[in-house]
């Protein structure tokens, strides 16, 4: 592939698939600048949780759009698009190829299609909502949700206040659920070609048996230290988005003693395997991807087959 073609490569996979492995291969053979998408490892501290590359590996490869913000802070697609926007231009003038590298889907869609426009936050609207959630609870304000829109109130969990908070604002904003608003605005794409590269693992067991041992090596890792340190923080709760990220959740119930150290393995391990499952579903149906086997001897020689030719 002509690094003068503007095409960005895109190597997507399920959670414990080899992304970062094969990512730092390619970056060995090809002038590539490997560039996160990844929700959780946007946040700095939170390194043994999101599987971040070791220091070795990122002495090899180094990868952008890790560890850039406080967990206290927000981080939506719209920003990773812009964040990812700016490594993929700087990559070009370069001459390099960017190799955006992860499993947040939402973020690559959000990249590729393009994001509706949404309205600016508004204080007054905002502290209404809080206040509603304060006298009558999350749990209804999400059934107002339902009634306004069914299908951001299916997409949104009861116990995401932030979601559900901006899914209501913007319906006082604009007379129009979050549903429709997306519907009726136009999304910009970016001004670039993408070359789709998904990793797929046809073996559920073998997958599922990677997302134990990984899990377990996290523990031994010392994720639950990791974790206990951000429960440490004034600023944080269990409520915000980076704590919500599958792993954090639930080593954070285990510290507030919500359940045993069996049960949150458990419930990780779960949780992690239904995030793979999600992950996949979305690369089987994603238009224009080149299916890999995440198994296969000839992995590497595979891919760099769909990007020479």
């Amino acid at each position: 592939m002509n690094t003068d073609s503007r095409y960005v490569l895109c190597l997507m996979g399920p959670t414990a698939s080899g992304k970062t492995h094969l990512a730092i291969q390619l970056a060995q053979q090809l002038p590539c600048d490997i560039i996160s998408v990844d929700s959780a490892m946007v946040y700095r501290d939170m390194d043994i949780g999101t599987a971040k590359p070791t220091a070795e590996e990122l002495a090899i490869a180094p990868h952008q759009l890790i560890s850039m913000i406080d967990p206290a802070l927000p981080y939506s697609a719209g920003q990773f698009c812009i964040d990812a926007d700016a490594a993929i231009r700087a990559s070009f003038a370069k001459q390099r190829i960017p190799l955006l590298v992860g499993g947040t889907m939402l973020y690559f869609r959000a990249l590729q299609k393009g994001l509706s426009a949404l309205p600016s936050a508004d204080a007054a609207i905002r502290e209404q909502i809080l206040q509603d959630a304060k006298q009558w609870g999350w749990t209804a304000l999400h059934q107002r949700l339902q009634i306004i829109d069914p299908i951001a109130a299916k997409r949104i969990h009861a116990n995401d206040p932030q979601r559900i908070g901006r899914a209501l604002e913007i319906y006082a904003l604009t007379g129009l659920s979050h549903t429709e608003f997306c519907q009726q605005s136009a999304a910009t794409p970016a001004p670039y070609s993408f070359v789709n590269i998904g990793l797929m693992v046809s073996d559920r067991e073998e997958l599922s048996a990677r997302i134990e041992k990984r899990f377990k090596q996290m523990l031994s890792a010392g994720l639950i230290a990791e974790v206990a340190q951000l429960k440490s923080r004034p600023d944080l709760n269990i409520h915000m988005p980076a704590m919500r990220a599958v792993g954090y959740q639930q080593v954070w119930d285990y510290l507030a003693d919500q359940q045993t150290k069996a049960q949150m393995c458990e419930r990780a391990i779960i949780a992690t395997r239904q995030l793979a499952k999600r992950q996949m579903t979305w690369l089987r149906h994603w238009p224009a991807i080149h299916e890999v086997d995440a198994q296969s001897d000839h992995l590497i020689e595979t891919v760099l087959k769909i990007i020479v030719d």
